[in-house]
């Protein structure tokens, strides 16, 4: 049996704010609305649906493995946009990237408190 996420929703108080500020930093497209959805495709098929809410968000985290090419280029974009980040989820280690497994990671927040990480090699891989 072949299973694959195929989209998940993200809630955000500003869909079309938030979908962009992904997309941005990542290099990807916002794709046109389809129904109460602002969709941004990843590369590997897996759709994030940002839908609005006026209730309280409960953070979540997504996580986006990058080529080491792909890292440089989205940390800047972090960087240039005064983002605060983080080497660690739990946001002990400011201002710090983190060596996991060999690769680079990065941990910054979205404008919905989302917890955003990007990261060069899967944790587990190092022996890989």
């Amino acid at each position: 049996m072949a299973v694959e996420l195929n989209h998940t929703i993200v809630a955000a108080h500003d869909k079309k704010a938030s979908a962009r500020f992904l997309a941005d930093l990542l290099g990807l497209e916002v794709a046109p609305e389809f129904g109460p959805f602002v969709p941004v495709q990843i590369p590997n098929g897996v759709t994030l649906d940002y839908m609005e809410t006026a209730d309280s968000i409960n953070p979540q985290h997504y996580a986006f493995l990058v080529s080491e090419d792909d890292f440089d280029t989205i940390f800047r974009r972090i960087r240039d946009a005064g983002l605060a980040f983080w080497a660690d989820p739990h946001h002990h280690r400011r201002g710090e990237i983190n060596h996991n497994d060999g690769g680079r990671g990065a941990y910054f927040n979205d404008p919905n408190g989302h917890n955003l990480e990007i990261l060069t090699r899967p944790y587990g891989s190092a022996g890989t």
